[in-house]
């Protein structure tokens, strides 16, 4: 017997269910990452980043914010981040999973109730995991879902805080969120609205402010905005009430006692928030790509396409065999969706062309 028998036998379990996880190098056309601006390996970002080097920013923090790791990088991108999102202020996170680890587990109360979308992500599943509050799942995008789930926790004596959890655009699905909707709930409700911008910010709302942009500011609005996807750097900023950003800081462990983001990434982030503005013909390259996705492919009305195939193995081989062909698309299982769904999740982004766009269509049915 070997003590490592146990993960020996598990990982086996998962190969046989078609289901294990590896590592795989990226080559081809991209239609796998979220950089949906093709900002990651820009110029624009690499000049941004020498011009800090040049103006001595630190690489590294050296501690946690709460010791010697406040680098004026972080204060001055937490500042032009709540000026440019709207909020009252912001915090500067080192992924987004942390952040929406430390929402959930930090903010909501113990009397309190976290109402989220079925499909929200696996970071918001960990902080609630975490954290103390009462939580139900409801149906995917259905207003009416939500509000009936409050009632029903009122009825039966609920006496605290409701919160609403979603995603703006879900990130398997590509599909977009009744925010309006949602919000009319928490208003009546006297709720708090959680709205994960990830996949918007930067591609959506004026100067890709995201979909949330004019729910943004409101005191029982809170957003969480991803940096290392459409802005193509990295980290997370949560947008909020100076009063929750200021429960964060006190209170959020994996911010309390995680070393700081690095400041050189705090200032190429800065640098992208500029180009949301100053370089807006990214993100109409973007929507034109997106439209015309929509004439070869299923249409979701964002840069996320599914393309379901079911089973998993199969997903897994049609994937590979992409990748073969130049096409760097990636399967998606569960748990990451619901079984029986597993799909092709092809990301659309201006490192790609048309022409690519419909070669990849053109070779998804032929193997599917």
């Amino acid at each position: 017997m070997s003590i490592l028998d146990g993960h020996k036998q598990a990982l086996e379990v998962l190969a046989q269910r078609a289901r294990t996880r590896s590592l795989i190098a990226r080559t081809g056309a991209d239609f796998a990452s979220n950089d949906y601006l093709g900002l990651s390996g820009s110029q624009a970002l690499r000049d941004a980043v020498a011009a800090a080097i040049g103006r001595g920013v630190a690489i590294g923090a050296g501690g946690s914010r709460l010791l010697r790791g406040n680098d004026p990088e972080h204060q001055a991108l937490e500042a032009e981040a709540a000026a440019f999102f709207g909020s009252e202020a912001s915090l500067w996170f080192s992924s987004g999973f942390a952040a929406n680890s430390a929402i959930f587990s930090t903010l909501p109360a113990q009397r309190d109730l976290i109402v989220h979308d079925e499909l929200i992500h696996a970071s918001a599943h960990e902080g609630m995991r975490l954290g103390r509050a009462t939580t139900v799942s409801v149906r995917h995008n259905d207003p009416q879902a939500f509000a009936d789930a409050i009632g029903k926790w009122r009825a039966e004596g609920g006496k605290g805080r409701a919160w609403i959890a979603v995603e703006s655009l879900y990130s398997m699905d590509g599909d977009i969120a009744p925010l309006t909707d949602l919000a009319a709930i928490a208003a009546r409700e006297d709720a708090f609205l959680v709205i994960d911008e990830a996949h918007a910010t930067g591609v959506f709302g004026p100067d890709g402010r995201g979909l949330a942009a004019d729910l943004e500011g409101r005191e029982n609005v809170i957003t969480l905005r991803t940096c290392g996807k459409a802005l193509g750097t990295e980290g997370a900023l949560v947008c909020a009430a100076r009063t929750l950003i200021d429960t964060l800081v006190s209170r959020a462990r994996g911010f309390i006692f995680s070393t700081a983001p690095s400041p050189l990434m705090a200032a190429a982030t800065r640098a992208s928030l500029t180009l949301l503005v100053t370089e807006p013909e990214r993100r109409a390259q973007l929507h034109d790509l997106i439209a015309h996705a929509a004439t070869v492919l299923p249409a979701t009305g964002s840069q996320i396409v599914p393309v379901i195939i079911g089973d998993d193995a199969r997903t897994m081989a049609i994937a590979a065999a992409l990748q073969a062909d130049g096409f760097d698309v990636r399967g998606i299982r569960p748990p990451t969706v619901p079984p029986g769904t597993s799909r092709l999740r092809v990301s659309l982004t201006n490192n790609v062309t048309r022409e690519q766009v419909s070669a990849l269509a053109a070779r998804i049915k032929e193997l599917a």
